[in-house]
């Protein structure tokens, strides 16, 4: 039986007064798997009210690091007592295999106990600038934070966000992608039953027309943290000109993936895979753009096709399936409507480029992996941000033409250099205008590395202490320490 999904405001469990309700699928069988409400703009300018009445009350906001450490150590460990069900839910709606909403929903809980270690470390700094002047440099809360996050990592993408704002004192307004609420609501019970005070964290279900636009418009809001398309980024930043708000962006990607005759080509083809297929292709620093030296061209392109065309397509549950569903029918189409104009464009259509109807698959939306060889930057799967299993592969002769393709992109989020001569592949990755790079491998990340893109991918970072630094206001505070009058008049 679906689950009826609420509101979290005030530290209560609520309806919404809209009428309208937001079935919640299964993308693997279309099973509803949840109902949510859609928040009101009253809704939702309630719950930025009482975050901004409990941050004012100091109730949070004025703990010591010490005890809001205690209490983000809490949630942490009523995440890992949950784990397997915080996966089970993450793979029926996003449709993502097991295995990775396993790694997700641990990684989510780390990221609580990292910063809680983190909240410990020295925090600040303080100058002598004068015989009788001293300087402190101290970080503050910064007030109501605003997190939207995507459906792509529904859990992860929520914690990377909802860790750092409430570790540095804020009080918070998730809004999950409308239709991955699911595990955003199981985080937030797991927090009701810590002893994060009534008022400090607020989830409310929705659009991003009306709720996260009213989040984006209020001048109550002090932040704005949005991971997403581009498009919306832009949208969001616009509206949060009201107040000139902080705005923390995490945009899409076009990811250039560089591999040199001289790389071993096992691991060059291995990662390759892992770069676009793991999540569907539905990442944002996919590694969506292959470019191959001429050299291995033909051997890379028969290898990697090879070992695509085998890859286990399935529903997440199937402890068999290597790459899952992608997370809606409207995505799907717009996935296989970007297949139809690589072959109108003239590309190779090497392998893949339908949608999956078989073996107990056909009411999901499966698309196999899909490659295009023999293509020109000037096509549009090559420019466009595809998000989906879906990969370009390029050829280059030289050092100086890969630098050129790779960065011939309004994107900068993520790349990587596949090569056995070092000083060569740092000196690319050096040249390679990305926030998250790789030297033979790709993917692998880690919480305490900052995360985030150059050009139209973004501004700001997540994870770190970069990431604590975007939810933090910076003060100076300038004490004599000899008082006496200054004469200046």
């Amino acid at each position: 039986m679906a689950e009826n999904l609420k509101l979290y405001i005030n530290g209560e469990w609520m309806d919404s007064s809209h009428p309208e309700k937001q079935e919640i699928l299964n993308p693997a069988n279309q099973e509803v798997i949840a109902i949510a409400p859609k928040a009101t703009k009253e809704e939702t300018e309630k719950a930025i009210q009482i975050a901004k009445e409990t941050f004012e009350s100091g109730i949070w906001s004025e703990r010591t690091p010490r005890e809001r450490a205690k209490v983000l150590l809490q949630i942490a460990e009523k995440m890992e007592e949950h784990l397997d069900e915080l996966a089970e839910l993450e793979m029926k709606n996003n449709g993502k295999t097991l295995r990775e909403a396993q790694s997700d929903a641990a990684d989510a809980a780390h990221t609580f106990r990292y910063y809680a270690g983190l909240l410990n470390q020295p925090n600040g700094q303080t100058y002598q600038t004068a015989e009788d002047m001293e300087t402190k440099i101290v970080k503050e809360p910064m007030g109501v934070a605003g997190l939207i996050v995507p459906w792509n990592f529904p859990l992860l993408m929520s914690i990377w966000k909802v860790a750092p704002a409430l570790a540095a004192g804020n009080s918070i307004i998730l809004k999950p992608a409308e239709i991955t609420p699911v595990t955003a609501a199981k985080v937030f019970e797991l927090m009701d039953q810590t002893d994060l005070p009534k008022g400090v964290a607020n989830l409310l279900m929705g659009s991003g027309s009306v709720v996260g636009q009213t989040i984006a418009e209020s001048h109550d809001v002090d932040i704005v943290s949005f991971t997403g398309s581009t498009g919306v980024g832009r949208s969001i930043m616009q509206a949060a000109t009201g107040n000139l708000k902080k705005v923390s962006l995490e945009l899409g990607g076009k990811s250039p993936n560089i591999i040199f005759d001289d790389a071993e080509l096992e691991t060059a083809v291995d990662y390759a895979l892992f770069g676009i297929f793991m999540g569907a292709g539905q990442v944002c620093s996919s590694g969506s753009r292959i470019l191959v030296q001429e050299g291995i061209y033909d051997e890379f392109v028969a290898k990697y096709v090879e070992k695509a065309k085998a890859i286990k397509v399935g529903p997440g549950h199937d402890e068999s399936s290597q790459m899952g569903a992608i997370v809606s029918k409207k995505h799907m189409e717009n996935i296989l409507e970007y297949i139809r104009i690589g072959q109108e464009e003239g590309a190779v259509l090497a392998c893949g480029g339908r949608r999956i109807e078989r073996d107990g698959m056909e009411q999901g939306f499966f698309i196999e992996p899909t490659v295009f060889t023999d293509v020109s930057g000037d096509m549009r799967i090559v420019r466009e941000e595809i998000f989906g299993p879906v990969v370009t592969i390029q050829k280059f002769e030289d050092e100086e033409e890969a630098i050129h393709t790779a960065n011939d992109t309004e994107f900068g989020l993520a790349g990587a250099v596949f090569s056995k001569d070092q000083n060569k592949a740092m000196r690319v990755i050096n040249k390679v205008r990305a926030g998250i790079t790789w030297v033979n491998s790709y993917h692998l990340s880690y919480v305490q590395a900052p995360w985030g893109g150059y050009k139209q991918s973004g501004i700001g970072r997540s994870l770190g202490t970069y990431g604590l630094d975007e939810y933090q206001e910076t003060k100076q505070i300038n004490v004599s320490l000899d008082p006496k009058p200054i004469h200046f008049f």
